[in-house]
């Protein structure tokens, strides 16, 4: 799979990593992604942020690069549905490595995808569809920390935003679906109240 990078009118830009090459699409922006289900801009730092699922286990946060190699089919945290490893196992020179692998196992299935850039670092929520949570990963100057929350309580999340409100709103995936706003604990006394 591959993000592709057009303008809203639909031109490819000339600063694309592969326009004008005759082996490749001007579209493409990155390549090597197995199944992208969430994407994210942080405007606040320029960075562009995708959620994808891995064959079994390995569900990955990727840090989108220009022209970079994001590794499937070649590499995976994951392995094959056959139960062997990945035939370049985890890494491999010229392919990135995820920013994040969700827990595993089992897998995740990262779905939607939304940064919550207010404040000093970046916040992403990232509803899951396997593991019916919503993940809320924390930079903490080194890597990504994963909380789950809502476990197995609105069912498979397909998408999360958060509203020009600052609330957090998610969308499930089932026959009885609906949309949720999350709303912010209120402080009790003795207790710390949660940035979300």
């Amino acid at each position: 799979g591959t993000v592709i990078r057009i303008r809203i009118d639909g031109s490819v830009p000339p600063d694309n990593p592969f326009y004008g090459r005759k082996d490749a699409k001007p579209e493409i922006w990155s390549f090597g992604h197995r199944n992208a289900q969430g994407l994210a801009f942080d405007e606040d730092r320029g960075h562009l942020y995708a959620v994808e699922h891995g064959p079994m286990g390995g569900d990955e946060l990727n840090r989108i690069e220009r022209g970079r190699n994001y590794g499937w089919p070649v590499i995976s945290h994951g392995i094959a549905y056959d139960g062997t490893p990945m035939p370049g196992g985890k890494a491999q020179d010229g392919m990135e490595q995820p920013a994040h692998v969700f827990g595993e196992p089992p897998a995740q299935a990262p779905s939607g995808l939304a940064i919550d850039s207010a404040g000093g670092s970046p916040i992403l929520w990232v509803g899951t569809l396997a593991g019916q949570a919503l993940l809320r990963l924390d930079w903490d100057g080194e890597g990504w920390r994963e909380t789950r929350l809502l476990h197995e309580q609105l069912g498979r999340i397909r998408d999360v935003r958060v509203g020009p409100d600052g609330l957090l709103y998610v969308i499930t995936d089932d026959l009885e679906g609906g949309l949720y706003r999350i709303d912010p604990i209120i402080e009790q006394a003795g207790q710390p109240r949660p940035a979300r």
